[in-house]
């Protein structure tokens, strides 16, 4: 009796001490789960992915928008070491060449790896011609023939406007997305965008 005794004890106290660490792993991975797994352990590990790909509309209209913007915008910058006078005005078209390059890159990976069609090199939605700071081909064309301080000042003023349409975006997906590392890009784009608005209006005189 007596060793019946102390072996149903000892089952008690294994599973006494089993059912603690359990609650312990559970309450830390309650925490991790809190700061996005950020720094979180390996037992987080298999919630942390699901979280990292949840994405929604406003996400992937932020992609597919942001890509052709993107590419319009290296278009004109690529213009500038032929075309322009001003040396400020080619180091910062080599700025945005830059950091856009990149983005587009990461922006259509986003799309592959969400099953969502990548906007295709050169296509265009002719809605977005003259809207979200997007130019016309007009006004491609007419920065294209320009240059010396014509293109400088011509390409600041078109460069301007774009931006503008580029952080009104990014702000539209920092309200409305759900792509933690999508939120991350538009506050990149918002800050870098409008310090080179900044810098033009100086150069353009108008600050």
């Amino acid at each position: 009796m007596k060793k019946n005794h102390i072996r149903r004890t000892a089952l008690v106290v294994a599973a006494g001490a089993a059912s603690l660490v359990l609650a312990a792993c559970g309450s830390g991975d309650d925490t991790s789960g809190g700061h996005d797994g950020h720094g979180s352990s390996s037992s987080a590990s298999s919630s942390a992915p699901a979280s990292r790909s949840q994405h929604n509309s406003a996400d992937v209209a932020f992609a597919k928008g942001m890509i052709p913007h993107h590419r319009q915008a290296v278009e004109m910058a690529d213009l500038a070491p032929d075309r322009a006078e001003s040396a400020e005005v080619k180091k910062l078209a080599g700025e945005i060449k830059k950091a856009q390059d990149p983005e587009i890159k990461t922006l259509s990976g986003w799309l592959t790896s969400w099953g969502e069609q990548v906007p295709a090199e050169g296509a265009m939605d002719h809605s977005m011609h003259g809207s979200g700071g997007m130019m016309t081909a007009e006004e491609m064309d007419s920065l294209e023939k320009a240059s010396g301080k014509a293109f400088d000042t011509a390409f600041m003023e078109m460069m301007i406007k774009h931006h503008e349409g580029a952080v009104a975006m990014a702000k539209t997906q920092k309200a409305d997305g759900a792509f933690p590392k999508a939120k991350t890009m538009a506050d990149a784009i918002i800050s870098s965008q409008t310090a080179e608005m900044a810098t033009m209006n100086s150069l353009l005189g108008k600050s």
